[in-house]
């Protein structure tokens, strides 16, 4: 069975930009990229780009490497093509995982979330949530504020006597994708 990012966990980033990954998630990341001799501690690729999302994307490097086939099949030259390489490959860093589990969060990953100097000095909170094969991290505030609101607002789309686990079947309310 296929190891999952799965649930939702708050940590503190320290004055020193580190976070501690939660536990299931170091164990997903180990699984996708067991420690040899050139890399002696998993890695997880975080995703930047996108100006548009108010969070960091993190994959396996399994997980990475499948997205970049993917991005590899559309035709060189294909504008869409452009759009993934840059928001999805040049806007993207590979982190290793310290010794003690936790991640240096890096100066774009930290720009990107919003967390400054002082907020770190006194301990600012995180947000790991797990989505299957890759998790983001957001800044706890942002999370709070932001992913529950699209939550809401997708499930007011649904009928109020709908079970949302039609949808694995192929329902979509009114018929629309």
């Amino acid at each position: 069975m296929l190891e999952a990012f799965r649930g939702e966990s708050y940590q503190k980033v320290d004055s020193k930009a580190r976070v501690l990954i939660p536990a299931g998630f170091r164990k997903v990341l180990a699984a996708a990229d067991p420690v040899t001799s050139d890399n002696p501690r998993p890695r997880v690729v975080m995703i930047y780009g996108d100006k548009r999302r108010n969070f960091v994307e993190c994959y396996t490097v399994v997980d990475a490497a499948a997205m970049e086939q993917r991005i590899r099949a559309l035709p060189e030259g294909d504008k869409w093509r452009k759009v993934l390489e840059v928001n999805m490959i040049s806007m993207s860093l590979t982190v290793e995982v310290d010794e003690d589990g936790r991640l240096v969060l890096p100066p774009r990953v930290r720009e990107k979330l919003g967390l400054t100097a002082e907020e770190m000095k006194d301990g600012v909170e995180t947000a790991f949530t797990g989505l299957l094969d890759k998790f983001q991290i957001w800044k706890r505030a942002t999370y709070d504020r932001d992913i529950r609101q699209v939550a809401e607002d997708v499930l007011d789309e649904l009928p109020a006597d709908m079970d949302i686990l039609s949808l694995l079947s192929g329902a979509r309310p009114g018929g629309r994708d």
